[in-house]
């Protein structure tokens, strides 16, 4: 079993304790090095839900919240949840279900509500919205941003971070300027699958090493993340839970170790005020 001298998170992946590989993904994770863990729930309808009202994602939080409980008794740090509306849900009650755009909006601020009863209540430690990543027409792009919007008004409300799924960029000023409209620190706008820098917030960086090379040398706050989305029909799909670790280590023998620090201990106080040291047991 690996170990490091240095907490090891990975700040965006999912479990499905039903359909995946739930705490094995994370018992690899612990074997290869890996400590703390932002477990994001997964999209409402991969766990089988078709949301009708916000409290129809209350099972979807809950499944999360109970694996993430699991996983932090295997591992020498702990985890905690993530929790919100996908973006790409408003594909499905537009295209699919036959929904008006601005519906659509109505529902996922309604699933952003209830999530947020979870973080006000401690048993989340941030919020997760966005916009989607793929071309829509611009009644369903301004109604994404609305949702986005809405996000960053319960962060504030809740004085927690916004985990971000958006398209692919390095400039999210338009994302910042709301927020630092409604008080939010530009630091906990964090977008997931992101590039080695960001403009207009914190860079959750894919763990590759040409974007983690980019983070290294530009030594600004940054985090790590695998995007892992168990699934069992798309094994290959992203990374693996094994990659953070492997990452990291491959960071030490580079001499990286500031960046190490920067990812897996300084910026996780800045954006969530947590203390991956302190809640590290060995």
């Amino acid at each position: 079993m690996q170990e490091f001298d240095t907490p090891v998170l990975d700040n965006h992946l999912h479990l499905d304790p039903d359909h995946g590989r739930g705490v094995e993904a994370v018992e690899d994770f612990a074997r290869s090095g890996g400590t703390h863990l932002l477990v994001v729930n997964k999209p409402s309808w991969l766990l089988g839900h078709e949301v009708e009202t916000g409290a129809d994602f209350r099972p979807v939080f809950e499944t999360t919240i109970e694996v993430v409980r699991e996983a932090s008794e295997i591992l020498d740090g702990r985890a905690w949840p993530v929790l919100g509306v996908h973006p790409g849900l408003v594909s499905k009650l537009v295209d699919d279900r036959g929904y008006d755009p601005e519906d659509a909006r109505d529902l996922m601020c309604a699933g952003l509500d209830t999530a947020a009863e979870f973080v006000r209540a401690g048993g989340a430690l941030a919020l997760k919205s966005g916009r989607p990543h793929y071309d829509v027409t611009d009644a369903v792009w301004d109604a994404s941003n609305e949702v986005l919007k809405h996000g960053l008004d319960l962060a504030a409300d809740c004085d927690c971070a916004l985990q971000l799924h958006t398209e692919s960029t390095t400039d999210l000023s338009d994302v910042a300027s709301w927020a630092d409209e409604r008080g939010v620190p530009r630091e906990r706008v964090v977008k997931h699958y992101a590039q080695g820098h960001l403009v207009g917030g914190t860079p959750s960086v894919m763990s590759d090493r040409d974007r983690l090379e980019v983070a290294v040398e530009r030594g600004d706050p940054f985090l790590m993340e695998t995007d892992f989305i168990d699934d069992p029909d798309r094994p290959g799909a992203v990374m693996g839970p094994k990659t953070v670790p492997r990452r990291v280590d491959w960071m030490l023998d580079e001499g990286y170790d500031a960046a190490v620090r920067n990812a897996h201990v300084e910026t996780p106080e800045l954006v969530y005020d947590i203390d991956t040291e302190a809640t590290l047991d060995r």
